[in-house]
């Protein structure tokens, strides 16, 4: 599938590259694809058709924005680096149904870009290919938003990606798990090799697809208090639930109360977090809650 015309291939990005002598800033995590067959294949994966709209992060020099043109209705990109606007003008010149937007992500107003350039009640997908440092932050702003996206097929970090579809009692499961799950449904489509980056970065990537939930799975009595919770099971691995929430509740309630808690909640605090599905912990985190507003 692989076309010359595409951006996506080592001489045409090395080509774009010295036209405008651009040189990759480390700190913004900068590592083009080069291999317009993954993105072809991202396309499929994520359902883009004409029907539908699509959010980019980070476009680069256009290399999945080209693709995302190709397929989609409408398409809008968030790019934060000034130095790409003039490169992407220029390589995405022969598509109309594109609308690049300087501007950091996590400061953008998504919720009226997407009243602005995509119809009422069009699905809209995110697909991106995220900088490693701020991947998690993205997402989690995309997803705490309830924004109406359909879903987000994203290329990350496979660490990071195995972290977000974990499931209980493995390695990768923790409170990254339970805050990206709790919104959608996470499954890891396929690993990406290093070598289809210019440059190549140190690690390998995943295709990560979140399917946006309708309803949460559980149900909690306050969703920021949950998520701190959650947080606070895994915030020593290796210790148990009853150690990690005695640290947690120190300055708001005796341990003997957090041990009285734990036996109302019929959850054994000799367990640790990573043994608990989301429901555990919510069960768990409505009952410390409704004991908290009963001491306040």
């Amino acid at each position: 599938m692989t076309d010359k015309r595409f951006i996506a291939t080592p001489s045409r990005t090395k080509e774009i590259l010295q036209k405008y002598h651009f040189t990759f800033k480390k700190s913004l995590g900068q590592n083009f694809l080069v291999d317009a067959n993954i993105l072809v294949n991202v396309m499929k994966k994520a359902g883009i058709d004409k029907k539908c709209g699509a959010i980019e992060i980070g476009p680069g020099i256009g290399a999945l924005t080209e693709q995302l043109a190709i397929h989609a209705d409408q398409v809008v990109a968030f790019e934060i680096d000034q130095r790409l606007l003039p490169i992407l003008k220029d390589t995405l010149q022969d598509y109309e149904n594109v609308h690049i937007i300087h501007e950091d992500i996590l400061k953008a107003d998504i919720q009226s870009v997407m009243g602005d350039h995509f119809h009422p009640g069009q699905p809209v997908h995110v697909v991106a290919n995220l900088p490693y440092y701020i991947t998690t932050p993205i997402l989690m702003k995309l997803l705490q938003q309830h924004l109406p996206i359909t879903s987000l097929t994203v290329m990350m970090q496979k660490e990071v990606a195995d972290r977000m579809a974990a499931e209980p009692n493995s390695k990768s499961y923790g409170s990254l798990s339970i805050a990206v799950q709790y919104y959608t449904t996470a499954k890891v489509l396929a690993n990406v090799p290093k070598t289809v980056f210019m440059p190549q970065p140190n690690v390998d990537s995943s295709i990560l697809q979140l399917t946006m939930r309708e309803t949460s799975p559980v149900m909690v009595n306050d969703e920021t208090y949950f998520f701190q919770f959650v947080q606070a099971c895994f915030a020593q691995r290796r210790k148990t639930l009853r150690n990690n929430l005695i640290s947690f509740f120190k300055q708001r309630m005796p341990k003997e109360k957090v041990e009285e808690v734990l036996q109302q909640s019929g959850i054994d605090g000799g367990r640790r977090g990573e043994s608990l599905h989301m429901e555990e912990f919510a069960s768990l985190a409505n009952t410390f809650w409704k004991k908290e507003q009963q001491i306040v």
